[in-house]
């Protein structure tokens, strides 16, 4: 997540190559490389908040995405 002004932005790895972590936008899907040494120890699909200079892991965020995926997909297993 990043603050701009009272806006938040949150970014999910979307994977990791090398020595850098590939950040998706989740608003706008825009994606952007960041080295791993700027980063807390991250894996792919964890969510980041970006606050004060400092990204900081946002587990919360990702355990509440991950519940929203296995609902839609058990809706659509039942149709």
């Amino acid at each position: 997540m990043v603050i701009k002004g009272d806006v938040i932005v949150q970014y999910a790895v979307d994977r990791i190559e090398e020595n850098k972590a590939i950040l998706e936008n989740i608003e706008t899907k825009e994606k952007k490389e960041i080295s791993l040494n700027l980063l807390p120890k991250v894996k792919e699909k964890d969510i980041l908040s970006f606050e004060d200079g400092i990204y900081k892991v946002d587990d919360n965020t990702r355990k509440d995405r991950e519940r929203l995926m296995r609902e839609k997909l058990e809706k659509l297993k039942r149709k």
